[in-house]
């Protein structure tokens, strides 16, 4: 009897896994994948699209130019998961059964309870999104003046944050526009809990490109036209970015495996197999277990290459095969700030810490490398000298 293999997601994990089953199955199962965009974004891009909404063009892939004919995709929102009857519903009351199961449907953004956070502020995961924000800032630079400008606040400087303020600065240096950026950050540092070298690098070029940064106090309520951090500062916004966090999406909160009590993220052993034997995750919406305290992390660089290793993994599973435990080893560390990048501890590369144009190249570099892997080396050329 032929298996069904369901495919939830269509980001790095969903769009790599894809490729990885299609590979590896042959005629063994067949592929069903479903997401709610019919494309693929290169979501570790899609800030670009804040200073030149055009990029959109570049990083986003087709799911069928992705995709072999034989596997089937549908185009539809999960609303759940019922692991007992191996059943994934859609938001237009269909259901599409499955043998095996790949989560690999992302995250939402955290708002941690701050009282009109969710209200107010714009958020990151999702190309609309990204587009909302150049719209927004556009719109508010249109409105203002030298005497009195716009401000736009970004609340979170992890990798999101650090970009997106990058991103709106080239904006106003791009067009001379009226515009403050203040970067907000609960945490003592920007890029918390990284290298202090780092953190340092991206420091100075973000004060460089005139960004406001504060931290050291978080963020505690937000109005329509207020952010209140700590106990009494005030920082009036024209423009409010939320990168502060993630969280499980609601469609994977009611499914019967064991996941974060806190934010509803999957729990997977290294090998990506939940507590359900049918039932694998990857991505952001999974905590897979990796060597020491902590789980691999929620990024574009893990998720790849976790896609490779899950299909392989379903594939075993089906075959009454051992399962291979993974283990995430970092690359190193590109982040942009505009059309600047600082880059650290890069695999095969001396230096630890450095920026120009070698880290802006290696950049541009990693995004070419993987829209080549998931759509051919045309996409990959076309797409360079816009990254």
């Amino acid at each position: 009897m032929t298996e069904n293999v369901v495919v939830l997601g269509s980001g790095y994990a969903g769009a790599g896994a894809i490729q990885s089953l299609e590979a590896e199955l042959g005629r063994e199962a067949d592929i069903t994948w479903i997401s709610d965009v019919d494309y693929h974004l290169v979501l570790h891009e899609a800030h670009r699209c804040i200073s030149d909404p055009s990029v959109k063009e570049q990083i986003t892939v087709p799911v069928e130019d992705i995709k072999s004919p034989a596997t089937r995709f549908i185009h539809g929102e999960v609303v759940g998961v019922d692991c007992a009857d191996r059943t994934v519903s859609l938001a237009d009351g269909s259901t599409v059964s499955y043998d095996y199961l790949l989560v690999g449907i992302g995250s939402r953004t955290a708002f941690f309870g701050i009282e009109g956070l969710r209200e107010h502020a714009l958020t990151l995961k999702s190309l609309d999104d990204v587009l909302d924000v150049h719209e927004a800032v556009r719109d508010a630079a249109r409105e203002a003046s030298r005497d009195d400008p716009a401000r736009v606040v970004v609340g979170g400087a992890g990798l999101s944050g650090i970009q997106t303020a990058g991103e709106v600065a080239e904006f106003r240096d791009e067009r001379r526009a009226p515009l403050e950026i203040h970067l907000v950050e609960g945490l003592d540092e920007i890029f918390p809990g990284n290298d202090p070298e780092l953190q340092g690098a991206l420091r100075k070029r973000l004060e460089a490109r005139d960004v406001n940064i504060m931290t050291g106090e978080f963020v505690g309520e937000v109005d329509a036209d207020r952010v209140y951090v700590g106990d009494d500062r005030e920082l009036e916004y024209d423009v409010l970015v939320w990168t502060g966090g993630i969280t499980g999406r609601d469609c994977v909160t009611g499914m019967d495996v064991r996941k974060d009590e806190r934010n509803h993220r999957l729990n997977a052993e290294a090998t990506f197999r939940t507590s359900d034997e049918r039932v694998f995750a990857i991505g952001d919406c999974a905590l897979i277990d990796q060597p020491g305290d902590q789980p691999a992390p929620p990024t574009a660089q893990a998720a790849w290459d976790a896609a490779e290793h899950a299909g392989k993994n379903i594939v075993r599973a089906i075959r009454g095969q051992p399962l291979e435990r993974w283990t995430h080893k970092d690359k190193g560390t590109v982040i942009s700030v505009g059309e600047d990048a600082v880059a650290h501890d890069v695999l095969m590369i001396p230096i630890s810490t450095f920026g120009g144009p070698v880290a802006h190249l290696l950049k541009k570099g990693i995004a070419a490398r993987w829209l080549a892997d998931v759509d051919g080396v045309d996409r990959a050329i076309r797409a360079w000298p816009q990254m």
